[in-house]
């Protein structure tokens, strides 16, 4: 298997009114933005998003366009798998999105779409059709756990 890359993704596990399966950050910004986090929880919360904010690069900030429905329909982050400082902090947002009730979901998929965005952290793909199927990528899921 070397050679090939990896990419990792969490998600909701519910598709938004939209029709999109929302990221773990879009799921926890969620929670903030309702107000339904603890003083504690919303403590993590900013403090985790700077960390990140800081440890690698927005797209949408290198390329306006990549996430516009018109131009990448359906735009998704996936992390690659070689970002491992990126995804051991993703148990923190596991467990506040756990503390809450929301589910999210782990995928993994060595071809997750189309690029459209590459940096040496992750990718932002255009999904092609069936590929979030989880059908369609056998043993591409694992649920998480807190």
């Amino acid at each position: 298997m070397s050679g090939t890359t990896t990419y990792v993704r969490f998600q909701s596990t519910e598709q938004s009114p939209r029709g999109h399966f929302p990221g773990i950050f879009a799921l926890a910004n969620g929670l903030a933005r309702k107000g339904r986090l603890t003083e504690e929880q919303h403590r993590f919360w900013r403090a985790a998003n700077d960390w990140y904010d800081a440890a690698y690069t927005d797209p949408s900030l290198v390329d306006p366009a990549v996430y516009d429905p018109g131009v990448n329909p359906g735009a998704v982050a996936w992390f690659k798998g070689t970002a491992t400082h990126l995804l051991d902090r993703i148990p923190g947002y596991l467990a506040l999105l756990a503390a809450h009730g929301v589910p999210c979901e782990r995928l993994e998929s060595a071809d997750p779409g189309r690029v459209v965005y590459e940096d040496e952290h992750q990718v932002v793909v255009v999904p092609r059709p069936g590929s979030m199927d989880p059908a369609a990528v056998p043993n591409a899921r694992s649920p998480q756990g807190a």
